[in-house]
């Protein structure tokens, strides 16, 4: 079965409560959740993960810290996620303790490929479709993209960027193993609802194929 990733985004709770948010989400379907962080002080980062992983801890829901690993160790989290440009995720993999998970964006095939060698528990096709929240990408992977990587990865892939209940389905038939999302949750006015309906079509793509 797919999994729902949540990906926070502070502007896109326009005024919810994070945790909130995020405990609805869960309820609804969410696997697994991502706290990125990217104009808060590293205080308020550490608050805000320690508060969340509070809040996910009897779901049993990890929580991924985007590119802070310092963030995470204070945290305890569960996971780092990195981009290109972050810490390199095997450093990642050294600092963390075992069992943790790490997670790498890739935006080229030869970044697909680089991940090929690398100790890393999924890699993000970043973006599967363009969209506001990922404006720093070099390409937009699409519908045969992601079956590219699935036929070049051994890695699981989460598909991030646009994603939307009319299109979530083909991207799970595509070989998405997770379907992350940001504003279709985090601005929804009712993310328990958002998150069951992005589930449904998920498991039920999932079982397609």
């Amino acid at each position: 079965m797919a999994e729902i990733y949540l990906v926070t985004d502070e502007e896109l709770l326009l005024g919810k409560d994070l945790l909130n948010t995020v405990e609805a989400a869960v309820r609804g379907g969410v696997g697994m959740v991502q706290l990125r962080e990217k104009e808060s002080s590293t205080r308020l980062f550490v608050e805000r993960a320690i508060a969340l992983k509070q809040c996910l801890a009897p779901f049993h829901v990890p929580l991924i810290i985007n590119d802070r690993v310092d963030v995470a160790l204070a945290a305890d989290a569960d996971g780092v996620h990195v981009g290109q440009s972050d810490m390199p995720p095997q450093m990642v993999r050294k600092l963390l303790p075992p069992g943790k998970i790490v997670g790498l964006s890739v935006e080229s095939p030869q970044q697909v490929l680089d991940a090929e060698r690398l100790d890393v528990d999924y890699i993000a096709a970043s973006p599967v479709f363009s969209t506001p929240t990922k404006t720093d990408t070099r390409i937009e992977w699409g519908l045969e993209g992601l079956r590219w990587i699935r036929l070049h990865s051994h890695h699981r892939i989460v598909a991030i960027g646009g994603i939307k209940p009319g299109n979530a389905a083909d991207i799970v038939r595509a070989g998405a193993s997770s379907l992350a999302v940001v504003s279709g949750i985090c601005s929804a006015e009712d993310p328990f609802e958002a998150a069951r309906l992005y589930k449904r079509i998920a498991d039920a793509a999932g079982q397609e194929r």
